[in-house]
């Protein structure tokens, strides 16, 4: 049974939720909520990429280091790896998942292409639950929806800089329901408010928090498949209306890509927001045979030392780890 002290905080979490931040429904879920509805479909693809393919670091680059550290820290609860005047990492029980660093650059648009959102991903209910209160408390006016996407309880934030963040837990893979090699999400309401109530005051997995995955804007969804799936060798594993989703081992998605802001966009111009995303393959194989892709495709990367570091079509980042 929930201690007195458990259910006085769920109700100050309450209150201030009601009061702020539950008021505000921004686009990140009502898209998903849009785009779950229909969808043209081109068809599942096979991953070229090892099982374990996982997401590692997000970099972000701001011109203020010092809100971005206070949110991520103070109100996320993630704790500082390492920092200096010009950056900081950011992780959880010493492994690395997101770093800042500051350039002096002019403000992200969401018409470019750019980050969509990062997507932390927590081991259990009860260990989301705590860090979705602490924000209810230290940063409410930062939540921005939720949404029960079938794969995966999420719930939606912008930070200081207004770089889109998720944060979710899954749901049991064996759940999962695929049809003709698609993964069916979709966007049923998710009561922030119930889901406090019904996970804080017991013990969280201690298990890690990571960079479950990425979702990127780009100006047009045929470039983003051939870049993605067949160069870079991710499965398309979802579609929607602007939308395309994929992954590697079986999971529901490690990237996705949207056009719902960006429709159109040119190369993105130097600014703040995306520095870049991590694919983390754990073998120099596999990173090879990316490399192989890359160069049949005739698209421009550098390697080094277990690292290839390459751009899309709209110059968002990607960094690919043996």
């Amino acid at each position: 049974m929930p201690s007195r002290t458990a259910i006085d905080q769920r109700n100050r979490i309450r209150a201030v939720w009601i009061a702020s931040a539950i008021a505000i429904i921004l686009a990140i879920a009502g898209i998903w909520w849009g785009v779950s509805a229909s969808s043209a479909k081109t068809g599942s693809t096979e991953s070229m990429l090892p099982e374990d393919t996982s997401m590692g670091v997000v970099e972000l680059i701001t011109d203020d280091l010092e809100p971005m550290r206070a949110y991520y820290v103070d109100a996320v609860g993630l704790e500082v790896i390492s920092e200096d005047a010009e950056q900081i990492s950011l992780g959880h029980n010493g492994e690395q998942v997101l770093s800042i660093r500051v350039e002096d650059r002019p403000q992200d648009s969401y018409a470019n292409a750019g980050l969509y959102h990062s997507a932390i991903l927590y081991p259990d209910e009860q260990a989301l639950a705590q860090v979705i209160a602490n924000i209810a408390t230290v940063a409410p006016q930062s939540f921005g929806g939720s949404a029960d996407h079938a794969v995966s309880l999420a719930f939606y934030f912008a930070d200081p800089d207004g770089n889109g963040l998720e944060l979710y837990v899954d749901t049991p893979p064996e759940t999962w329901v695929w049809e003709d090699g698609l993964e069916k999400m979709g966007s049923a309401p998710l009561d922030p408010n119930l889901f406090i109530e019904q996970h804080l005051g017991t013990a969280p997995s201690s298990e890690q928090v990571t960079m479950g995955h990425v979702h990127l804007r780009v100006g047009n969804l045929q470039d983003a498949r051939a870049f993605y799936a067949d160069t870079l060798g991710f499965a398309v594993t979802a579609e929607a209306d602007g939308a395309l989703f994929y992954a590697a081992g079986g999971y529901h998605h490690h990237v996705a890509t949207n056009t719902w802001m960006s429709q159109g966009a040119d190369e993105r111009p130097e600014s703040q927001g995306l520095g870049s995303i991590t694919v983390n393959l754990g073998s120099p194989e596999a990173l090879a045979e990316v490399a192989d892709r890359l160069t049949a495709a005739e698209i421009a990367f550098e390697q080094g030392d277990g690292i290839i570091t390459v751009n899309d079509p709209w110059g968002n980042t990607v960094m690919l780890l043996a």
